[in-house]
């Protein structure tokens, strides 16, 4: 695979952001509060997904920790693969303009924090423009850094069919 086509199927499936309209989430970026629990976790989560959904890659690297790893695991003919991504080309890649909204919706959120250590896990739909292009889990990790928290992982799934997982429109 062409190494800008792999980097593209990976940032689609990176893309989460709530169930509500591109437009409509774009304008709602005013306030990510930093706290130190749940609301503060799914804060910087809703940061990350509202800064790809709007092409604003310094909104993404604010959130992301310099020593982060992206992964993503899927099953081509019958194997399992896991694809590491570069955080640096992602972020690039968030900062450059395309012609289709990435919009990933969510459904499910579930955060559990220990003290500097969070986690967050998440079915998503994820559509190109109006066009689906595919589903799965996202799992991330966040860092407490004393101020803020930084994700330091993201591992998702993804699969073109949904069968058994409720629909994210």
């Amino acid at each position: 695979m062409h190494r800008s086509s792999s980097l593209f199927a990976f940032l689609v499936i990176l893309l989460a952001a709530g169930s509500v309209e591109p437009s409509a989430a774009i304008a709602q970026i005013v306030d990510y509060p930093q706290t130190r629990d749940a609301d503060g976790v799914q804060a910087t989560i809703q940061q990350l997904f509202d800064g790809m959904r709007a092409g604003d890659s310094t909104m993404v690297r604010a959130v992301i920790h310099p020593q982060a790893r992206f992964q993503t695991t899927l099953t081509r003919d019958g194997r399992s693969l896991l694809h590491t991504g570069s955080v640096d080309e992602f972020i690039a890649a968030v900062g450059t303009p395309h012609d289709e909204v990435w919009d990933e919706r969510i459904d499910g959120l579930e955060i559990r924090v220990d003290d500097n250590l969070a986690q967050a896990w998440m079915q998503y739909w994820f559509y190109l423009g109006d066009e689906f292009s595919h589903c799965g889990v996202n799992a991330l990790q966040l860092f407490w850094d004393g101020e803020k928290w930084q994700i330091v992982q993201i591992i998702d799934t993804r699969r073109r069919e949904c069968e058994g997982m409720r629909d994210g429109r």
